[in-house]
């Protein structure tokens, strides 16, 4: 009973802190998606599609899934006339940078540098779909799209419509966090009273060891490879609060999750465009493990060497 309560009692704290976050955000970005405001960004945007292999039109997409979310891209794609190529670049686009004004304010509630973020996430997007376009010569045929051919969009019409559409919307995005939410927080606590989260700290030690952070962000990296950056997030900060993560060891964490997260969800919700998504799968994977050694590398090898230099001060004082 006392392990269902805190859990209850950590689900609600959790939902609530993100919902502040996500509730606003998407009820302006809403909002905002009946003005011009999304289409002129998308018009200033394409001179630059052409650069990574992507017709003008192609940024409508990637405004939508930025500004709102994946499936709104998805919807969007599923309306034009793309090549095999130019989805696959813009499903590896998506998947690394999406979401982000939300995903990106919830970084910024763990301290992490929201600049940092969105380097790594549109960094990721543009040199990926750079690669891409110069190395994969082929996928000009027309994109055969799966089982959905579009999607259904709200025709709102008038102040009030509009603005009951964004409440909507913004209530939908705080229901679906509160279902992941709520059972997340409720296994991590099971796992916590039972020790079981220590037996799969020390399972993950090896992959964490790998990856250069420490092993009591495994609960984290865990749940936001599953579940998502926004729901592992709520993971994190919990787990930062009572667990003492070090901020390094959160950077780390939230740089893997970047390239790396929902890997189930983000993976299967390509299906539909037709194009092969193991490959996808792959290169997120990859760049994740990749990116995140090579950081914690050149980090760790940066603090030896300031320590280094502090030890050698220290030795240069103590002989006067």
């Amino acid at each position: 009973m006392q392990t269902f309560k805190k859990g209850l009692k950590s689900g609600f704290s959790t939902t609530w802190m993100l919902a502040k976050i996500i509730f606003p955000i998407t009820f302006a970005v809403t909002l905002l998606s009946f003005t011009p405001v999304l289409d002129w960004v998308s018009s200033q945007l394409a001179p630059f599609m052409s650069w990574i292999g992507l017709p003008g039109e192609a940024a409508i997409p990637l405004v939508l899934g930025n500004f709102l979310n994946l499936y709104a891209a998805i919807g969007s794609i599923l309306t034009f006339e793309f090549t095999v190529k130019e989805v696959f670049i813009l499903a590896v686009m998506l998947s690394f940078s999406h979401n982000l004004l939300v995903e990106s304010a919830v970084a910024a509630k763990l301290g992490i540098r929201i600049s940092v973020v969105l380097a790594v996430r549109i960094g990721l997007a543009v040199v990926s779909a750079f690669l891409i376009h110069w190395i994969w010569q082929g996928g000009d045929e027309p994109a055969q799209y799966g089982f959905v051919s579009g999607t259904e969009t709200t025709e709102a019409s008038g102040s009030f419509e509009i603005f009951w559409e964004a409440v909507m919307s913004a209530s939908m995005g705080v229901l679906q966090l509160a279902i992941f939410v709520f059972p997340i927080m409720m296994l991590i606590q099971v796992m916590k009273d039972f020790n079981i989260l220590d037996w799969f700290s020390n399972k993950m030690l090896p992959f964490t060891r790998m990856l250069g952070i420490q092993p009591n962000t495994s609960t984290t990296l865990a749940s936001g490879i599953i579940f998502g950056l926004a729901f592992g997030a709520g993971v994190m900060i919990q787990e930062a609060r009572e667990n003492g993560v070090k901020k390094k060891d959160l950077y780390l964490v939230f740089i893997f999750l970047v390239a790396c997260h929902g890997v189930i969800e983000d993976t299967l919700i390509f299906i539909p465009l037709g194009i092969p998504v193991l490959p996808l799968l792959i290169i997120r994977v990859v760049t994740a493990i990749l990116l995140t050694m090579a950081i914690a590398y050149f980090w760790n090898r940066a603090e030896r060497q300031q320590k280094g230099d502090y030890v050698d001060a220290e030795r240069e004082y103590s002989t006067f």
